[in-house]
C-alpha cells in the first residue's frame, strides 16, 4: 500500500495526472471515500493526464461519461446509485473500456463483481480537511514503478 498526503484539492489533482501516466488500456481504477472525499477530484487529475479535454464531471446521475479526446478513452462511471449487482452487470463497463481506462467512483461497491487487477484508490477527509490518499495496487500494477512516481509526487514533482 502507498500512502499519500493530499493537502489541497490541487494535490489530489496532481496525484491523478501522475497515475495517468501510468495507465495502460484494459486498466481499472476504483475510487472510494465518503461523499466529498475527492473521488472526481482524482478522477479529473486522471483525465487531464490522460489528454482529456472537457472537464470531468460527476457521472453520478448518468452513471457513466464517456471521453474519447485523450490519448486512450476514458470510461467514468459512478456505482453510488446502483441498486444490485445485476444491474451494474447490465452496464458492462469493463467490455465498454477494453480499449482504455475505466474509472469506478465508489468502487469499492462493486470490487467483487471485477477482476482482482484494479488499483484500488481509497480517500480519506472531506470538507477543508487534508485527504489521506491510499494506493492498493494488485500485481499488474506492481511493475509499473507506482511508487516511485508516487514518491514524486509526494515530494513535489510534477507527476
Amino acid at each position: 500500500m502507498i500512502v499519500l498526503e493530499a493537502p489541497s484539492p490541487s494535490d489530489t489533482r496532481r496525484i491523478g495526472r501522475a497515475l495517468a501516466g501510468l495507465v495502460q488500456p484494459g486498466d481499472i481504477i476504483l475510487l472510494s471515500g465518503a461523499l466529498g472525499a475527492g473521488k472526481t477530484v482524482l478522477a479529473a487529475g486522471i483525465g487531464e493526464g490522460i489528454g482529456v479535454a472537457e472537464p470531468l464531471t460527476s457521472p453520478s446521475f448518468v452513471l457513466a461519461r464517456h471521453y474519447r479526446d485523450g490519448f486512450m478513452p476514458l470510461l467514468h462511471a459512478d456505482v453510488y446509485r446502483i441498486g444490485s449487482s445485476g444491474e451494474f452487470e447490465d452496464l458492462d463497463l469493463i467490455e465498454a473500456a477494453r480499449d482504455g481506462v475505466l474509472l469506478i467512483e465508489w468502487g469499492d461497491v462493486v470490487a467483487g463483481r471485477l477482476p482482482d487487477t484494479c488499483l484500488s484508490v481509497e480517500i480519506e477527509g472531506t470538507g477543508d480537511e487534508a485527504r489521506t490518499i491510499r494506493l492498493c495496487p494488485s500485481e499488474p500494477w506492481t511493475g509499473r514503478r507506482l511508487e516511485p512516481a508516487m514518491r514524486e509526487v509526494a515530494q513535489g514533482g510534477r507527476g
